[in-house]
């Protein structure tokens, strides 16, 4: 069942177009990577998934409600509603740097949901524990790696309960020695049957954890496929001379 359609998604900034009729399914549990050189409209398609971009044509439906049709968006208040639905995790981590790390994850719970200290502390705990953080929990940003933000990243994402997970490149402003501890994380929760879409450049990772690959060039969903297919018999010129670059 497809809890994310997106169809003939279409976005420019100014002459360029960056995506050009981008469609794909995302189904409930499933882990989509998305791979494909950098300027390839990536990033842009997730982030037009939480309306972090408006895109000028094209229609994303979430769990049955159109964040945008045909170009089209709702009104702010069912906007929210529908956003609310996803997490997302940024290449930078995004953390505030004056609060400690268990405040950046009970900020917008307590906040936006109304949740209970009680209620929150009990999750942030979990939480902290679960991507190897809990010791770490009055820390201030500042004094972590940036492995260490990341995961906190990860933990702050899912404290809102997402019922879908949105990763742009979270490993590519981290050294070589700390990616793994971050893959490590978001594979843990994929075992879990959370839904996901993940864009990297971790060729690796994409192959061992994803049940599709999208492989999108200059702003278009070139080929889609199982990571069998897509690494080791890809049907499009254009993903073969991409993975020869890239592994």
């Amino acid at each position: 069942m497809a809890i994310i359609e997106v169809s003939n998604l279409k976005k420019s900034f100014g002459d360029l177009n960056v995506l050009k009729n981008v469609s794909f399914e995302v189904n409930k549990n499933e882990v989509i990577a998305i791979i494909g050189p950098s300027g390839s409209g990536k990033s842009t398609m997730l982030r037009s998934l939480v309306h972090l971009e408006e895109v000028n044509g094209g229609t994303i439906r979430v769990q049955d409600e159109y964040l945008v049709q045909n170009g089209v968006y709702p009104d702010s208040k069912q906007l929210k509603q529908i956003t609310s639905q996803m997490g997302m995790v940024f290449q930078h981590f995004n953390l505030f740097p004056h609060l400690t790390v268990q405040r950046n994850l009970e900020l917008a719970p307590k906040h936006v949901k109304k949740e209970s200290d009680e209620v929150v502390r009990q999750k942030s705990d979990a939480l902290l524990k679960k991507v190897g953080l809990a010791d770490k929990a009055d820390a201030l940003p500042g004094k972590l790696s940036g492995g260490q933000k990341q995961r906190v990243a990860i933990a702050r994402a899912l404290m809102m309960n997402p019922d879908i997970l949105l990763f742009d490149e979270p490993t590519s402003a981290l050294d070589p020695e700390l990616t793994g501890e971050v893959l490590q994380v978001i594979k843990q929760i994929a075992e879990e049957h959370m839904t996901m879409v993940i864009v990297t450049h971790e060729m690796g990772f994409a192959r061992d954890v994803a049940d599709r690959v999208i492989f999108m060039d200059n702003g278009e969903v070139i080929e889609s496929g199982t990571p069998d297919q897509i690494f080791n018999n890809p049907k499009v010129e254009r993903t073969r001379a991409f993975l020869n670059r890239s592994l």
